[in-house]
């Protein structure tokens, strides 16, 4: 398992449904990585076994994995299939699945434990919605959400939490910088077994808010989306 506390800062790229071979090899020849902060790759589960790691500082990750273990489930990937390909992170409840395949907290849940045995760290996504937001719901839905999705197995060193707001998820939208900060403290609050998790933000990162974004005291690095497709982009914010 890798040892999250020796990390300045973590980067996590989530490339969604993008990318190529070709834009790979491009990608990995212009990445600049840090010596100080822990930088993950998580690309398409095709392109998994092309990813590279230097068991330093630079790691290859998933952006799903199968609630099963093993089956009659065609399509899925499980924990140890990842592990076999030296994947050691994968991010789990990521609104987008959420939203698009029905992923409930119980499969959230459910798949952080089967990370976690295969010494896979789960980055485990957590977040609201504007209408929630709009409602006041957010400490509500949140303080639901810690409770379900993340498993009794789950600690500071094995696990990591994603604050990703919905709705500033390819928007252009952030909160403000009080209102990150403010929910990261909610988190690591929420019971003192949190106290120590690393919290990531995720949510219209990019080059030019991203290092007042880890200045925040309780924030503990970001998670990247549109803006880790530029590697030019991803490296600045990563630097």
């Amino acid at each position: 398992m890798i040892k999250l506390d020796k990390y300045s800062y973590i980067f996590i790229a989530n490339w969604k449904l993008n990318g190529n071979y070709s834009f790979l090899k491009d990608y990995y020849q212009k990445l600049n990585v840090n010596s100080d902060n822990c930088t993950i790759i998580c690309s398409p589960s095709i392109y998994l076994k092309s990813l590279k790691g230097n068991n330093a500082n630079l790691f290859c990750g998933a952006q799903d994995v199968s609630s099963y273990k093993e089956g009659a489930y065609t399509g899925e990937l499980s924990a140890s299939m990842l592990k076999d390909n030296n994947i050691d992170f994968c991010l789990v409840g990521h609104s987008e699945r959420r939203q698009y395949f029905a992923e409930t907290n119980n499969n959230v849940s459910i798949k952080s434990s089967n990370l976690i045995e295969e010494n896979i760290v789960p980055v485990i996504c957590i977040g609201e919605t504007l209408e929630q937001k709009e409602k006041n719901l957010t400490e509500e839905i949140l303080s639901k959400q810690i409770k379900d999705s993340i498993p009794k197995s789950a600690n500071h060193q094995n696990a990591l939490i994603a604050y990703e707001p919905v709705w500033a998820i390819g928007t252009g939208l952030t909160p403000t910088l009080e209102e990150i900060n403010q929910v990261h403290k909610l988190i690591k609050n929420f019971d003192t077994r949190f106290s120590n998790f690393r919290v990531l933000y995720g949510g219209s990162v990019k080059s030019s808010n991203s290092k007042e974004i880890t200045g925040l005291s309780h924030v503990d690095g970001c998670l990247i989306g549109g803006a880790s497709l530029k590697v030019n982009e991803f490296n600045k914010i990563i630097s």
